[in-house]
């Protein structure tokens, strides 16, 4: 069976973390190893811990917010659902202790009992590392793998011209939907069409630069975009996605979301931008054209329009057809915007 891009990248995550918690805490078993205890035997405790409180917390961070009824967990009071969290780390840490207590120490059953130096010590680093992790998943979910890392190494910090594709994904008919589901049912709505969204991201190997109300936008940075053509795949990845759920959105909804989507590529400049609240901003006409288009799109009954710049460099994926459409007259531009409807 063939694995997604998403399901492939969470085993990576998991195998990386999982490796990474094992040797910080093979390090940590071989420092705190008891006088007289052999320091091997500590560290390879160290390993079983890890893995034994490790995997159900991965595992919650990451299927937690796929999972219907760990889903509805995010839908409690902050402070109730912070609660049950914690108690839900403390019995995973607390266990993992005493399983790898038991599985080296059997032979000797004070050992194994002993609430002593060692155990009080084995729980503040473990909990030590579970806030620290959870504050990496939590940054992660808010800002993005790709954005966290350049904010942490600093690739923006002077403002830098890239060429980069842009592809917006704007719900169809989002007033009227909101209108029919209330807002809190539409919050969750969009939700569950954001998240067939990030698949198809995934799958098209696209950075999700923000969403703006009802609106993604994703992006390809230089050639990576055009060479195989996943940019222009990707709108229809997404509407692949949603119709694969269908009887789920309609179940629930009674309501089935749909999508008009437009492409643009070309230069803009990229850097960190903001004070209290800082995040990386691309500036430039390559954005402003692309929001165009997707007007265009509503305007004309297109459910996807791209430009002819990125078509003269961009490899149409197979299954895939272009028309070529008048010319669009776009504001502060004074050349008119070739354009053509992409359709399966």
């Amino acid at each position: 069976m063939t694995l997604s891009h998403r399901a492939r990248r969470e085993w990576r995550i998991f195998l990386w973390v999982s490796v990474t918690t094992a040797i910080i805490s093979a390090g940590f078993g071989y420092r705190v190893a008891p006088e007289g205890q052999p320091e091997l035997r500590s560290a390879l405790s160290g390993v079983l811990t890890s893995l034994v409180i490790a995997t159900p917390i991965l595992l919650f961070q990451l299927k937690g917010e796929r999972a219907g009824r760990l889903r509805r967990l995010r839908r409690l009071p902050l402070a109730l659902y912070f609660a049950v969290k914690v108690l839900f780390y403390f019995v995973v840490i607390v266990g993992g202790l005493m399983v790898s207590r038991y599985f080296f120490w059997m032979d000797n059953p004070p050992e194994f009992f002993a609430f002593d130096g060692v155990f009080r010590r084995s729980i503040v680093f473990s909990i030590a590392m579970a806030v620290v992790g959870n504050l990496a998943f939590e940054m992660v979910g808010l800002l993005g793998f790709g954005t966290l890392r350049n904010l942490l190494t600093g690739r923006y910090v002077q403002p830098k011209r890239e060429l980069r594709a842009f592809l917006l994904i704007d719900m169809r008919d989002s007033t009227g939907v909101a209108e029919q589901l209330g807002p809190v049912r539409f919050h969750e709505l969009l939700n569950d069409f954001f998240r067939d969204v990030a698949d198809a991201a995934l799958e098209c190997e696209a950075e999700i630069h923000k969403y703006v109300g009802d609106e993604a936008i994703l992006t390809w940075r230089g050639a990576e975009a055009l060479a195989d053509g996943d940019c222009l795949r990707c709108p229809f990845v997404a509407r692949d996605l949603i119709e694969r759920r269908r009887n789920e959105y309609t179940t629930r909804y009674g309501a089935m979301p749909s999508f008009r989507a437009a492409l643009h590529y070309g230069e803009i400049v990229a850097g960190e931008i903001g004070d209290v609240r800082r995040e990386i901003a691309y500036v430039g006409d390559t954005l402003n054209v692309a929001a165009r288009l997707l007007d265009a799109a509503k305007q004309l009954g297109r459910e996807v329009l791209v430009s002819d710049e990125l078509l003269a460099q961009a490899a149409l994926p197979p299954g895939l057809r272009a028309e070529k459409l008048p010319a669009l007259s776009v504001r502060g531009r004074t050349a008119p915007l070739g354009v053509s409807a992409v359709s399966a």
